[in-house]
């Protein structure tokens, strides 16, 4: 199972940790506004234009809702991003190292769907 425990918000996004099977494996960026509510999901592999390799958050009345690299809030538009540290680029909250943790991301999963649960933690 994946876990995305969501540990502060801000206006410059949701900081959260992801673990796969209780270890800590990434930290995520999400939207501040973002649309994903905790609760327990249904992720599907996904090839697209822009992505061409994937997991799709399944989640009623959205579509592509994706793992993908990115850095800063900006780079999502409610999908969430994948680094290997948090800090700042440019001036604003980030994800780092992205592109590498999105990679190892992708190698952690034979199959096609994985469960995901999402939690809060923050006031």
């Amino acid at each position: 199972m994946v876990h995305i425990i969501r540990l502060e918000k801000s206006s410059e996004g949701i900081l959260g940790t992801l673990m796969i099977d209780r270890r800590i494996f990434c930290v995520t960026l999400e939207r501040d506004d973002t649309f994903i509510k905790q609760g327990m999901y249904h992720c599907q592999r996904f090839h697209g234009a822009k992505w061409k390799d994937t997991y799709e958050i399944e989640i009623p009345g959205h579509t592509a809702v994706l793992f993908h690299a990115g850095n800063v809030e900006a780079d999502t538009a409610g999908c969430i991003l994948l680094g290997a540290t948090a800090g700042k680029l440019r001036g604003h909250r980030a994800v780092l190292n992205s592109g590498a943790t999105f990679r190892a991301f992708m190698e952690c999963f034979t199959e096609d769907s994985f469960t995901l649960f999402i939690s809060n933690v923050f006031y």
